[in-house]
């Protein structure tokens, strides 16, 4: 009878064992499973990423032409991007700032992006900004547009007009941005100077071609000046030096 009782118990404690193994094993390959719960991101549309379709078209056009002329002015990437729900996501933030990454708004080196995220189910809304834009998008200004708009658009539904509201809003400061930029430093006037020289130089080159004189290989022909009869002009001038070397030159 106590061998029999040493058994079970031995049984016993074998399968408690195994059964801690196999529940460990579990947890760890859920925990290495869960990012793969999270749902793909949806990809972009355009400027108005209306995925979950609670705009009309006329908010759209007047936001998408906010949009363009923002981007045109300032270089700016503004996008609206409305979702039915940010789940698993904790947060609207969290998935605005992976949507951000993942649509790489905005210039690579310059980063002039922002979006602007609207989660319907969650009655939730964020913003994710690229670094160019922080001073002038600065937290005072994302908290005012959100207060004034945005959270009273979602709260009642009016997500077209509310978004374009909020779009207006933020495109004055952002086009601030390209105040920014460092421009290439301009010479006043430059352009003329290069015109006139340009056209003296042409000119003058033409001149040089209408007078061959000027192009004849003795320069005295150049200068107007001729030999005259060759070797009496020559022998006068020889015998003028010789003349003045005679007499009272050595005394």
């Amino acid at each position: 009878m106590i061998v029999l009782r040493l058994k079970r118990q031995w049984l016993g404690t074998v399968w408690v064992g195994l059964a801690v193994l196999i529940w460990t094993a579990a947890a760890q390959a859920a925990l290495y499973d869960r990012p793969k719960e999270r749902v793909p991101l949806p990809s972009p549309i355009g400027y108005v990423s209306d995925h979950a379709q609670v705009m009309e078209p006329e908010w759209k056009e007047r936001i998408r032409s906010v949009c363009i002329d923002l981007e045109k002015k300032s270089g700016v990437e503004l996008v609206i991007v409305t979702v039915p729900s940010i789940k698993p996501y904790p947060s609207a933030k969290h998935y605005a700032d992976a949507l951000y990454e993942k649509w790489q708004i905005g210039s690579t080196q310059q980063e002039h992006g922002l979006m602007i995220l609207v989660a319907v189910q969650e009655r939730q809304a964020a913003m994710a900004l690229g670094r160019q834009m922080f001073p002038v998008i600065t937290p005072a200004v994302r908290n005012e547009v959100s207060r004034v708009y945005l959270q009273p658009a979602i709260e009642r539904g009016n997500f077209g007009e509310g978004l374009y509201r909020t779009v207006v809003a933020l495109a004055t400061p952002a086009q601030e941005v390209r105040l920014n930029t460092p421009s290439r430093p301009r010479i006043k006037g430059l352009g003329v100077w290069i015109t006139l020289g340009t056209t003296a130089a042409v000119v003058s080159f033409f001149w040089w071609l209408s007078r061959p004189d000027l192009r004849h290989p003795y320069r005295r022909i150049q200068a107007g000046e001729y030999w005259g009869t060759g070797q009496g002009g020559f022998g006068g001038n020889w015998g003028g030096f010789g003349g003045g070397t005679s007499g009272e030159g050595y005394r």
